[in-house]
C-alpha cells in the first residue's frame, strides 16, 4: 500500500499455469481434430454422412474409455450432457454434408470462424453479460466479413454455406456448456457421451443419408474411419479439459489456429487453395473476433483489479477503486 491509503500500482498480472496449460491443451486438440476432419471428409463421399456419425462414435467412444481405463465416465448432469451432445449432432450433421458436396476444408473452417463472434452475441441472455458499443461494431464488422466471402459468384455463393453459417451457433452454444459442464462431470464423460450419442443419431439418419457405397467399407477406409474416432476422442478430451481449467477468453482465439491446419492439409491432401475473397473475408472475421476477444479480456483484468484493491483497503472507497470501478463503463460503452 502506498502511502494515503491508496493501492500502489501492480505489475501486469501474468498468465496462471492453469492457462498456459490450457492454451498447450487447446492448440493440441484443434491440430489433432484437423486430421480428424481430413480424415472424414476424405471417406464421407464413400460411407455418407449417416454412418460417418456412427462410425465416429463408436471408434471414438472406444478411443475414450480405452484411454482413460473405463474411469470418470458416469455422467452427472445427464439431461445438459446429452442437450449438449445434441446441438453439436447437429454440428457433425452440417460440416459432413458439406464435405460430402465438395466444400473444402480451409473454406468450411473459414465460415465457422464466425463461432466466436456469435458466442459474444449469446453471451447477452445466457451469461448475463454486458457488451458495449466497441464490441458491437466489432461484432458488426466481423459479419460484414462473412458478407466478403460470400459474395455471389464467388466460391462460398451456395447453399452449404448458409447450413456452416447456421451450425456455427450450435458451435458456440457447446463451446458455453461446456464450461458449464466442466463444474460437474469429467473431461472424459464430456468426450465419451458426445461422441456415444453420434451413434443413434447417425442411425436415425440413415433414411435420409444411405451410404453411397453400402454399409461395410474397405480396408482403407475402416482405417480412416478408425483414425477419425482416435483423433475425435483424444481433441474432445484435450477440449474438456482445457475449458475445465482456462478461461474461454483464453482459449477462443486458439480456434482460428484450425484455419492454418485446413489449409495445409486442404492443400496437401486435395491440391486445394482458397479463394482471395475467402482469406479475406476470414481476415476481417478473425480480426474482429481477436478484438472482441482483447476487449473481454481487459473487461476481467480490470475488475480482478478493483477485487483486489478493495481486498487491500476494505471499506475504503479510494480514488483508486473508482477509476478500476468506471474504467470498463467509460472504455466499453
Amino acid at each position: 500500500m502506498a502511502d494515503g491509503g491508496t493501492a500502489a500500482p501492480r505489475p501486469p498480472l501474468p498468465l496462471r499455469q492453469d492457462t498456459l496449460r490450457g492454451i498447450a491443451l487447446v492448440c493440441a486438440g484443434y491440430a489433432v481434430i484437423s486430421a480428424g476432419d481430413a480424415a472424414v471428409k476424405w471417406v464421407v463421399p464413400e460411407v455418407g454422412v449417416a454412418m460417418a456419425m456412427v462410425w465416429r462414435g463408436i471408434f471414438g467412444m472406444l478411443a475414450v474409455a480405452v484411454m482413460v481405463g473405463g474411469r470418470g465416465l458416469r455422467p452427472k448432469r445427464l439431461p445438459l450432457l446429452a442437450g449438449r451432445s445434441l446441438v453439436h449432432c447437429s454440428v457433425t450433421v452440417a460440416f459432413y454434408l458439406a464435405w460430402f458436396n465438395g466444400v473444402q476444408l480451409a473454406d468450411s473452417y473459414a465460415l465457422n470462424a464466425v463461432a466466436p463472434l456469435v458466442m459474444t452475441v449469446l453471451a447477452i441472455p445466457l451469461l448475463g453479460e454486458r457488451v458495449g458499443w466497441r464490441r458491437w461494431t466489432s461484432t458488426v464488422i466481423g459479419f460484414a466479413g462473412v458478407l466478403i466471402m460470400l459474395q455471389p459468384g464467388g466460391e462460398l455463393w451456395r447453399w452449404e454455406s448458409a447450413m456452416l453459417l447456421a451450425s456455427a451457433v450450435g458451435l458456440a452454444l457447446s463451446r458455453i456448456w461446456i464450461r458449464v459442464l466442466a463444474a460437474s462431470d469429467t473431461p472424459q464423460a464430456i468426450a465419451f457421451w458426445l461422441l456415444a450419442i453420434h451413434i443413434p443419431v447417425g442411425l436415425l439418419l440413415l433414411p435420409v443419408f444411405p451410404p453411397p457405397a453400402g454399409y461395410m467399407p474397405g480396408w482403407d477406409v475402416a482405417w480412416a474411419l478408425g483414425f477419425l474416432g482416435l483423433a475425435n476422442g483424444v481433441a474432445h478430451m484435450l477440449f474438456a479439459r482445457a475449458f475445465s481449467i482456462a478461461p474461454v477468453s483464453a482459449l477462443a482465439s486458439y480456434e482460428y489456429t484450425t484455419l492454418v491446419w485446413g489449409g495445409l492439409l486442404g492443400f496437401l491432401v486435395w491440391a486445394h487453395v482458397p479463394a482471395w475473397t475467402t482469406l479475406a473475408g476470414a481476415a476481417v472475421v478473425i480480426s474482429a473476433g481477436l478484438y472482441n476477444l482483447h476487449r473481454e479480456r481487459l473487461r476481467r483484468q480490470q475488475a480482478l483489479a478493483r477485487a483486489m484493491a478493495e481486498r487491500d483497503a476494505p471499506g475504503l472507497a479510494t480514488d483508486a477503486v473508482t477509476a478500476a470501478a468506471d474504467l470498463p463503463r467509460r472504455r466499453d460503452n
